[in-house]
């Protein structure tokens, strides 16, 4: 296209259109609005159309299609019109970009973009964007519906599989692999019935946080309560077999009134008999009349954040035996952001807290801690289950980890330096502990060896911000598993990072209805079968393998 034309000078010979869009074509090429020569420029730009080589080869086809268009072409030159519902964008288009401007391409039409207040009805880039993603969460919520079988990989299906291991070109651990994929991508959605004493708190409550233990027979849940505060449950997933899939909420709920920032099993007594999760600090104001008859708040209280070991057996309302339930511990640790629970023999019945620049590595039976000071605040942490090191994920990128048996800000602690360019939101280590794999609100998931301190691997299509997101790593099914804040599931290869499945959200995309998984290789017990577990609103989810 020429440098001087316009696409949108097709719309018809009218003159008030051309007269239209020779001073926007003015803005751009002079920088400021009409102005005092505008007559001249719209002559000289008339003069300059007729003489364009470009416009001479294509106006027959245009005068050819005018008498076609013109009537619906100068029915919509009015600026009150409403433009259509469709989603595409000048971005997409052949057609430039203009700021302020948004093109219609059903009605091939300009519309000017409304500033989004005192409108009734207001036209947005923001409600354009939010046109698109459900325009695209329908389409592949039915494209879901009527696929019942899906292909991750090109060439690769249950027949193909099969042939390919008898015929010896696949070994046992790539033929395992190949099938979790492929029945990962044949995964399909069902709801799940939660059965309680009070199933009127479960239809008003929306789910924040679902966590499956290690057997992955429990769901620890935490819901918010519209009043304000959290509310924390357990359900039994034991009944959870197809067709019916129904679970059981356990009747004993426990309640706080301020917000969770970060919840973890806990094995203090046997396996997960505990749930730590870490209470955000909070302050109460008052408001009061100053000496100048203003109002203004006033800090009076301050309730500093804890962490606190919650025992699972409260929320059973029968304990077999006689068994009394186990004793609640409160740790006061201000503005805490993560928590982890230790499973290393050299740091028994500890956890760790990540704080504003520093961490706390608390033990429960002693009261012992242990602090190292760090450049910024932690946003995510793991114990390694062998060698004798906590990990930490930093907002300033940086993941370090921490050698337990440096007693606390002793020489040579920090093990191993790693780097992100955003804030790092998950830290997952792998079973040989060789590789370590990390989220970051940037949207960039990385696999790191440790051995060379080198990314190895990159996966790619997860969307972050700035939300706190988690990430879920499992290798026995070798998959990774991680919830944008664009609300869709993704699911990818840990072998090779391709991505294999992208679940949309049953319900529309909003900050606040990100979903939240639990994905197990036994769901409901060691006789259960491998699948996904989705809480969004107030509803739960199941993608079973079966």
């Amino acid at each position: 296209m020429p440098p001087n034309s316009c696409q949108w000078l097709d719309y018809g010979p009218s003159g008030a259109v051309y007269l239209k869009v020779q001073v926007v074509v003015d803005f751009f090429h002079t920088g400021a609005g009409m102005h005092k020569s505008s007559w001249q420029n719209r002559r000289h730009g008339r003069r300059s159309h007729r003489q364009n080589p470009w416009f001479r080869q294509h106006g027959s086809n245009e005068r050819h299609n005018a008498g076609a268009q013109q009537s619906p072409r100068r029915s919509s030159h009015c600026d009150d019109e409403a433009p259509s519902t469709s989603s595409g964008t000048a971005g997409s288009s052949s057609v430039p970009d203009l700021p302020g401007y948004y093109y219609d391409p059903e009605k091939k039409r300009y519309f000017r973009l409304l500033p989004g207040h005192n409108n009734c009805n207001p036209l947005t880039k923001e409600s354009i964007r939010q046109k698109e993603m459900e325009s695209k969460r329908l389409q592949l919520l039915e494209q879901e519906d009527k696929q019942g079988k899906k292909i991750a990989r090109l060439g690769f299906n249950a027949s193909s599989l099969l042939q390919k291991s008898k015929l010896g070109f696949l070994n046992v651990t790539s033929y395992c692999r190949l099938a979790h994929e492929l029945r990962v991508s044949c995964m399909q959605r069902k709801k799940v019935q939660i059965q309680s004493s009070d199933p009127s708190a479960l239809a008003s409550d929306r789910f924040n946080l679902i966590l499956a233990d290690t057997n992955s027979d429990r769901l620890f849940t935490v819901n918010d309560v519209k009043v304000g505060g959290s509310k924390y449950g357990i359900i039994n997933l034991r009944g959870l077999k197809t067709p019916a899939f129904r679970v059981h909420m356990h009747e004993n709920l426990y309640f706080t009134n301020r917000k969770v920032n970060a919840v973890c099993w806990a094995s203090l007594n046997h396996l997960d008999s505990h749930i730590l999760y870490l209470l955000a600090e909070e302050t109460l104001y008052l408001t009061v009349l100053n000496s100048f008859s203003r109002l203004c708040l006033m800090g009076i209280a301050e309730t500093p954040g804890c962490a606190t070991l919650l025992p699972a057996s409260l929320f059973v309302s029968s304990h077999p035996g006689g068994d009394r339930p186990g004793m609640l511990c409160s740790f006061r640790i201000p503005g805490a952001w993560s928590c982890a629970w230790s499973l290393n023999i050299q740091a028994n019945n500890c956890f760790s807290t990540g704080l504003s620049r520093r961490v706390l590595v608390t033990s429960v039976v002693t009261g012992h801690r242990q602090s190292f000071g760090t450049s910024s605040d932690v946003l995510a942490q793991q114990f390694a289950l062998m060698a004798p090191l906590l990990f930490n994920g930093c907002r300033s990128g940086e993941i370090f980890a921490i050698d337990l048996r440096c007693r606390n800000q002793g020489k040579g602690w920090q093990a191993t330096r790693l780097f992100h360019d955003s804030a790092v939101t998950s830290v997952q280590i792998l079973q040989e502990e060789q590789c370590v794999m990390a989220s970051d609100m940037a949207g960039t998931i990385k696999l790191w060896d440790l051995r060379t301190t080198k990314c190895i691997r990159q996966y790619e299509g997860h969307v972050n911000e700035y939300a706190h997101l988690p990430l879920h790593v499992h290798e026995e099914e070798g998959i990774v598993v991680a919830v944008g804040q664009d609300c869709y599931t993704r699911i990818w290869s840990l072998h090779d990072a391709q991505l294999l499945r992208t679940i949309p959200s049953p319900y529309p995309t909003s900050k606040a209805d990100i979903p939240s998984v639990a994905f197990s290789s036994r769901l409901g017990g060691f006789q259960g079968a491998p699948g996904l577990l989705m809480a969004v609103r107030q509803d739960l989810y199941c993608f079973s393998y079966s």
